[in-house]
């Protein structure tokens, strides 16, 4: 039996699979953070258990057999090996602790994403088809209180409490991307460093901007939420790619 094969003992294979495949990804787009940030993924119904990276690995390198279980509701977890850090285990653990429709969570402190939340005004009009996707769909934290200890953590979940907006701009820190899977986070997460980009690279012209109408936007938002299966196939033909390259994140 080979060690794949052993690997694929741990429980939430798949979900391991999935959230290695990001992690991955994440860094060939250049929006990690060395060896910090974090992404998380609850495994059970309270979501209070979550699979997340292991401590200072940089996202290049994870495999789904490296993910730690970590208990949101058990201190000791830190203590185990590969812990995460307090901060990781201050938002990740508020996140899913008082935030239960946060299934998935994905943390970074992405160029343009960061930039946007570096502005006196963090919002992101709707310019293009990617911005508005997020018309209406965000939150503005404007009260940043330093590293995300579990107070801070835990003030940070509080300000997601609209199932209907799942990205905060974290004001002079970075974005907080939750969804329902790995696939739809990630999807969003991409997306919204894409509208971001676009954004700040409109405003560096100084030309007027093009801004859609409520209305126009908010349609947008509505049909591309609703377009069938767009994330799950986004994360599959990545995974395709890894495989094709002969990555081992799936090990």
């Amino acid at each position: 039996m080979t060690v794949t094969h052993l690997h694929k003992n741990l429980d939430h294979w798949s979900e391991r699979v999935d959230l290695a495949a990001a992690f991955r990804w994440t860094a060939r787009l250049n929006m990690h953070e060395a060896v910090a940030n974090h992404f998380s993924l609850a495994i059970n119904d309270e979501g209070t258990r979550f699979l997340m990276n292991p401590n200072q690995v940089h996202f290049a390198r994870i495999k789904a057999s490296d993910l730690i279980v970590v208990d949101a509701n058990d201190p000791d977890t830190l203590s185990g090996p590969n812990a995460p850090d307090a901060t990781a285990w201050g938002l990740h653990g508020g996140m899913h602790r008082h935030c239960q429709h946060a299934r998935c969570a994905m943390h970074v402190h992405s160029i343009h994403a960061t930039v946007l939340a570096s502005l006196a005004d963090s919002s992101l009009p709707p310019i293009d088809q990617n911005s508005a996707a997020f018309f209406n769909r965000y939150v503005i934290d404007d009260h940043y209180g330093g590293l995300a200890f579990e107070q801070e953590g835990k003030r940070c979940a509080h300000l997601l409490t609209d199932p209907r907006k799942k990205v905060l701009i974290m004001g002079n820190h970075g974005v907080m991307i939750i969804g329902d899977t790995v696939a739809d986070t990630f999807d969003r997460l991409f997306y919204f460093e894409r509208a971001a980009e676009t954004y700040i690279r409109a405003l560096q012209t100084g030309q007027p901007l093009r801004i859609l109408s409520d209305e126009i936007a908010e349609k947008a938002a509505r049909e591309l939420e609703e377009y069938p299966d767009q994330g799950a196939r986004h994360l599959d033909e990545l995974k395709a790619i890894l495989d094709d390259e002969g990555s081992n994140y799936s090990q």
